[in-house]
């Protein structure tokens, strides 16, 4: 009994343990790393990370996943930096639409609404697995995101845009008030509302959430609608912190999402997962990529060290619940 208990309670907490040892093995091997200006870059740097995780976590706790998320990213960037720099011509009217800072940034978290709502009627409404689905709209996105941008970066910004990923208040940089304000608010839904509860019930036993009389299709269609928005959200800072949308801008951050969720103690099965614990898995990918940089670790080997760690995430995930199982 008591070593059941003490085998739940390290499940618990092992992300909060994985963290604190890798901060005094960093702190010890590298006297940059415990000061404010590194603290502050590290949470500015996985600021986008989360605002994409938060999304991701909700989806796999309903029983999906998204690979469709950093595509997502670029285009809605693009789009919104497009229409801040060239507006929108309307030919047929002979009039141009333009836009200020707040009018693209609303756009830009429109689209990547518009495209998660996409990938949601897709695996609902088609009934197309959520790995092809969202795959499908990996393509898509990266092409229009090509079309709309001819392939060249778009530029200069201004500065009322550029303050989205380069300002400050209370001397902390904003995208990580944006980001911060967006997971304590998602936490508060997914612990406290019918909906966040709705999404557990989902990915733990569909079949028993349906015959509970959940609309399955809807609670999943509002899941991947939300994943877009915050993937938006995301592009947004990307872009503004720029001052450039990249036509392939988020290339391999889903990978990095999937990771910070898994890693933060969520199932790749559904059911579970929190988005404290996908703060957590984002803090140490963050802490993991810059402990690396400051110790002069090739770029390469950090991708083969970061691989190591998802693989060792879920071989632990695939561990606890063979213990759960089995208790």
């Amino acid at each position: 009994m008591t070593s059941a208990f003490s085998r739940q309670n390290l499940a618990r907490f092992q992300s909060l343990i994985a963290l604190a040892l890798m901060v005094v093995a960093l702190s010890l091997l590298s006297d940059k790393f415990l000061t404010t200006d590194n603290g502050l870059n590290i949470l500015r740097q996985i600021s986008v990370n989360l605002c994409l995780s938060i999304g991701m976590t909700l989806v796999i706790v309903s029983g999906g996943i998204d690979l469709s998320i950093g595509a997502v990213l670029a285009l809605s960037g693009a789009v919104a930096a497009g229409l801040l720099k060239n507006g929108l011509p309307l030919a047929p009217l002979g009039v141009k639409l333009q836009f200020t800072a707040w009018g693209a940034v609303v756009t830009g978290v429109a689209v990547g609404a518009l495209l998660g709502w996409g990938n949601g009627l897709a695996v609902t409404r088609l009934r197309l697995p959520s790995f092809i689905a969202t795959l499908g709209m990996l393509s898509i996105a990266r092409g229009l995101t090509m079309l709309w941008t001819g392939g060249f970066p778009i530029t200069g910004l201004g500065d009322a845009f550029g303050f989205l990923g380069t300002g400050t208040l209370l001397g902390v940089p904003l995208p990580v008030w944006i980001s911060g304000g967006l997971a304590a608010a998602f936490a508060l839904i997914m612990r406290d509302a019918v909906f966040g509860r709705q999404v557990y019930a989902v990915g733990g036993n569909e079949t028993a959430a349906r015959f509970s009389g959940l609309r399955i299709g809807r609670i999943r269609l509002a899941v991947y609608t939300l994943a877009g928005a915050l993937a938006g959200v995301a592009g947004l800072i990307v872009t503004a912190r720029l001052d450039s949308a990249q036509p392939n801008a988020g290339l391999g951050y889903e990978l990095d999402s999937i990771a910070a969720v898994v890693i933060g103690g969520a199932s790749l099965s559904g059911g579970r997962g929190t988005i404290l614990g996908t703060v957590l898995g984002c803090l140490i990918i963050g802490v993991l990529n810059n402990g690396l940089f400051l110790l002069n670790v090739s770029p390469f080997w950090q991708q083969v060290i970061k691989g190591a760690v998802i693989m060792l995430a879920v071989a632990l995930d695939r561990l606890n619940a063979r213990q759960r199982d089995s208790s």
